[in-house]
């Protein structure tokens, strides 16, 4: 914003419609919807053109930060406008912030404006809502949403550009997973299969989890084994999905295993997942493993953070081992005195 009252001030300064709706994004994200307002009220005054782009702008401002009357009004105003028509895009950014709230009786008045407005919703729109929907754990209506994205695929030309992608099914497994609810995963799945969607790092991740969370073990590196084959690279992600269930199965074997696999991919590894190890290795008492995994951290470069520790102490003193996590703690005092006596100086 300085820059900019900066450029403001230089003699070759014009005013630019461009920068304004970016820097009204911005303070949008920021949750300063006054400052985005005062910026709209400038780019006015400066005799920019507004269309519906800079109004969309401002209303996604007003919603970001749960202003909902503001970011109403100014649809309305945006309906009875000729130059500002809101579009889909405008509707989507809106229903999003109402969902995150869960707003669900404002979304109903949104989807049932868009119809009279001819405006069809489009893949964004159904993803956001399929999304919100299985975070509630509103599984009828998310299905209904689904229901009505497959029936207007081939619809033209309003329904152009509104059929399923991949992120769609990654929603509907990731939703499905965290329920249990493994036939309704295992009937995406062969929808996929059937009509030819690829899957991605995500789709592989989402379902390696939830079996592996389910300790369904087979399943899981059934997977994991189709992943390599299809050769889509696992990642930090996939190899801590595999650690806790591995860990929560008390086998250390098969950890190794993957440490090995590990060993011969070029994963980048970060302190999450050192953390999973600690806590597999924590949880079947293998307390020699877990400070192996401190040195190998610290080789990695990578820091022991304070979850780090507290599953380590945890793991003693649930193992009895009182001294052992009483000296932890001292340690760890000790460094913290240490580093702020360092800030002082």
């Amino acid at each position: 914003m300085q820059v900019f009252e900066l450029m403001r001030e230089q003699l070759w300064y014009r005013p630019n419609s461009g920068i304004y709706i970016k820097l009204i994004v911005m303070l949008g994200k920021c949750k300063q919807p006054q400052k985005a307002h005062e910026l709209f009220q400038t780019m006015v005054d400066e005799g920019c053109i507004i269309d519906h782009e800079a109004c969309t702008a401002l209303m996604s401002a007003y919603s970001r930060s749960c202003q909902f009357d503001e970011a109403f009004s100014l649809l309305e105003h945006m309906k009875n406008s000729t130059n500002c028509r809101p579009d889909v895009y405008t509707y989507s950014i809106l229903i999003k912030s109402c969902l995150q709230v869960f707003a669900f009786d404002k979304v109903h008045i949104l989807l049932s404006d868009m119809v009279s407005q001819g405006i069809p919703p489009n893949t964004v729109t159904y993803n956001t809502l399929i999304d919100a929907y299985g975070k509630s754990g509103k599984f009828a209506e998310m299905e209904s949403v689904l229901a009505e994205m497959l029936t207007n695929r081939n619809c033209e030309p309003d329904g152009a550009g509104i059929e399923p992608n991949i992120r769609t099914f990654n929603i509907l497994l990731d939703s499905y997973g965290k329920v249990g609810y493994y036939k309704k995963m295992s009937a995406v799945m062969e929808y996929m299969q059937k009509y030819h969607y690829s899957w991605t790092i995500v789709t592989y991740n989402v379902v390696i989890d939830a079996f592996g969370k389910a300790g369904k073990l087979k399943q899981m590196e059934f997977l994991f084994r189709l992943m390599q084959s299809e050769r889509v690279k696992p990642n930090c992600v996939t190899f801590c999905s595999l650690v806790r269930a591995y860990g929560k199965a008390g086998s250390a074997d098969k950890i190794g295993t993957v440490l090995r696999i590990i060993e011969n991919t070029d994963a980048t590894l970060d302190t999450v997942f050192f953390n999973c190890l600690v806590d597999a290795y924590g949880r079947m008492e293998r307390f020699a493993e877990m400070k192996e995994i401190l040195e190998m951290m610290k080789k990695k470069g990578c820091k022991p953070d304070n979850v780090t520790y507290r599953t380590i102490i945890k793991a003693y003193n649930i193992a009895g081992m009182t001294s052992q996590a009483k000296e932890l703690r001292d340690f760890i005092r000790s460094s913290e005195k240490s580093l702020r006596l360092k800030d002082q100086n």
